[in-house]
């Protein structure tokens, strides 16, 4: 039983420097213009880190290669999965991201098979999130995502943008 299908839509990175990365993929992947969002705040109203309230912050660009949404993530304040990632074993590819068609189902799924939510969290009403635990099978992280229509717009935009 699968608990999302559908294609890949984003793969992030969690990095120290955002700038550098910035640059280093754009170069190397030919992505466009990248749209950086500086102190980005999740607080404990919305969101959740291995099942406790989180409050952290983390600058975090976007940008497009091809239809794939790229995304960087730099923490700045707070303990978060982007600080526990590079406290085991520095930057580098933290999860790919798919858009499943009943994201509570999916969820639910998840449960059902074992699978931990290791944080979750919705970003006004506009996007919901939930990070998947692949480590027991050697991988970082499955990232499930609901986007509503003005965060849908917002990162058309930016993919138009990019071209």
């Amino acid at each position: 039983m699968s608990v999302a299908t559908g294609p890949i839509t984003q793969i992030a990175w969690v990095v120290t420097d955002v700038a550098a990365s910035e640059k280093f993929l754009g170069a190397t992947l030919g992505a466009g213009t990248w749209i950086r969002m500086p102190d980005v705040h999740f607080g404990p109203e919305t969101c959740r880190y291995r099942g406790e309230p989180a409050d952290f912050t983390a600058h975090i660009a976007l940008a497009y290669s091809g239809d794939t949404q790229l995304e960087l993530i730099q923490p700045v304040r707070g303990t978060s999965i982007y600080t526990e990632f590079l406290e085991r074993g520095g930057p580098g590819l933290h999860h790919v991201c798919v858009e499943p068609d009943d994201f509570d189902a999916a969820l639910k799924d998840a449960a059902a098979q074992g699978i931990d939510v290791v944080q979750q969290g919705d970003m006004g009403g506009q996007m919901r999130f939930a990070y998947l635990d692949g480590a027991n099978a050697g991988v970082p992280y499955l990232e499930l995502a609901e986007i509503g229509p003005n965060m849908r717009l917002f990162f058309d935009q930016i993919k138009k943008d990019a071209a």
